[in-house]
């Protein structure tokens, strides 16, 4: 029995291969969700527990992905800008089920810091600084500020000690508050 198979060739070059997924080529997407998906749906379950809801949130990135496609500039690493992608969905997605509140206790600075938010800060520009923080910053950070998880939460979840936890969440605030001043700086006209 003879059996034809579908070979995909497989690019060696990502730029070649998003520049064919640009022009609609339905086998390059094939490949670049293949290649980026398991990653990515690990990015997804980090902010959504449910292993289904993280897999739908997941295709929903990936059809943005796809869609906008034209607005990866090829500054930074492809898959960070879809890692981007994915954690503004999973965060929509959140912001959907659940409202979110930063209450006082969350927010609490050391004595040395001090709080320079400018209310007039856009929500995208807050992302954007969030998005931006260190990998374990970012992960603490969003599970606990965002989700609400305590620090031994966190600490079973991420397998580090809870002392860890709170050090990777001041230094995550201490960034994002040298950051908005920073902004706030330069929205005023001064450097």
């Amino acid at each position: 029995m003879n059996t034809l198979l579908k070979v995909i060739q497989l690019y060696k070059n990502e730029a070649e291969l998003i520049k064919k997924a640009m022009d609609n080529n339905r086998d390059a997407q094939r490949v670049l969700f293949d290649l980026h998906s398991p990653k990515m749906l690990s990015v997804c379950r980090y902010y959504i527990r449910d292993a289904h809801h993280a897999e739908e949130v997941m295709l929903n990135g990936f059809f943005k992905v796809f869609t906008n496609l034209k607005g990866f500039k090829n500054e930074g690493s492809f898959e960070g800008w879809i890692r981007r992608i994915m954690v503004r969905e999973s965060l929509s997605y959140l912001r959907q089920k659940k409202p979110m509140e930063f209450g006082s206790e969350t927010l609490e600075m050391n004595e040395d810091l001090e709080n320079h938010i400018n209310s007039e800060m856009a929500v995208e520009e807050i992302q954007d600084l969030i998005d931006n923080l260190p990998a374990g910053y970012k992960m603490v950070f969003v599970l606990y500020a965002i989700e609400g998880y305590k620090h031994k939460e966190i600490a079973l979840m991420l397998n580090i000690t809870e002392g860890t936890s709170k050090s990777q969440l001041f230094k995550a605030r201490k960034k994002l508050q040298e950051n908005i001043k920073i902004l706030n700086k330069a929205s005023n006209g001064t450097h």
